[in-house]
């Protein structure tokens, strides 16, 4: 499969970053910043499928495939991926033109297997059994499990070594971010930050965020130095998961 070409659409670097370091090591890839710049790609290049993010500035991921589609660009299959995840949504998504479906965060086996269900046509989705994560877990193992299949432990490392330091880099971001109270960016960098670390299974990290960006939300600015605080450690306990390298001996 190595000889397929994915292209990927996504307005945030790091939510590039993270859909790159899972699927690079199965399929070629380029990155687009926003659909406009998608377009442009897919008139000059030959691609195999996209991966397209919905929410965009510039151009959204549902307006791109309209143009796409209505010009006759390409007829690739258009994998939509959104935080939108009830069945109605994932409907009028299809409705639309989309040939799938992709909820944030994403899981890396869905990711997977819908790319390779898409370029072999009549390969049934069979599915990718895993060890799901322990009630109150900080780690959620089961995601190195799925990964295994298409990649070896180094690559795997590597991914998650790459998502600490752009977490590090986050959480300073926002600490800053709390100082001068611009909540809107705060709440911006939060949703990165709990997708990626949903689709990598660093739960430590994603219910701390998750928890923190919903009170952004709703403009419950009560205790944010505590949820900073949360945050903060959460990350130290994903350092001292990662620097350890137990997690991945164990499949070495």
């Amino acid at each position: 499969m190595k000889n397929k070409k994915v292209l990927i659409v996504d307005d945030n670097a790091l939510n590039r970053r993270v859909f790159e370091n899972v699927i690079g090591h199965n399929y070629f890839f380029d990155s687009a910043s926003d659909g406009i710049e998608a377009i442009e790609m897919l008139k000059n290049n030959r691609y195999d499928i996209v991966l397209m993010d919905i929410q965009m500035p510039k151009l959204d991921g549902i307006s791109c495939l309209k143009i796409i589609r209505e010009e006759e660009i390409t007829d690739i299959p258009v994998i939509a991926i959104s935080a939108y995840s009830n069945q109605g949504d994932r409907d009028y998504f299809l409705s639309t033109g989309f040939d799938d479906f992709i909820a944030k965060p994403v899981k890396p086996k869905d990711l997977l297997e819908t790319i390779h269900f898409h370029l072999q046509p009549g390969v049934r989705r069979a599915g990718i059994t895993g060890v799901e994560a322990d009630e109150g877990s900080d780690f959620n193992e089961g995601v190195i499990v799925q990964l295994l299949k298409y990649h070896t432990i180094d690559n795997i490392k590597a991914v998650y070594h790459d998502f600490l330091d752009e977490a590090e880099n986050l959480t300073q971001e926002i600490r800053i971010l709390v100082d001068l109270g611009k909540f809107d960016e705060i709440g911006e960098k939060l949703h990165i930050l709990k997708g990626n670390s949903g689709t990598l299974g660093v739960l430590v990290i994603y219910n701390a965020s998750a928890g923190f960006e919903k009170k952004i939300k709703q403009s419950n600015l009560k205790d944010l130095e505590e949820d900073l605080e949360n945050l903060e450690s959460g990350l130290k306990t994903y350092q001292k998961i990662i620097e350890n390298d137990k997690i991945f001996a164990k499949y070495e």
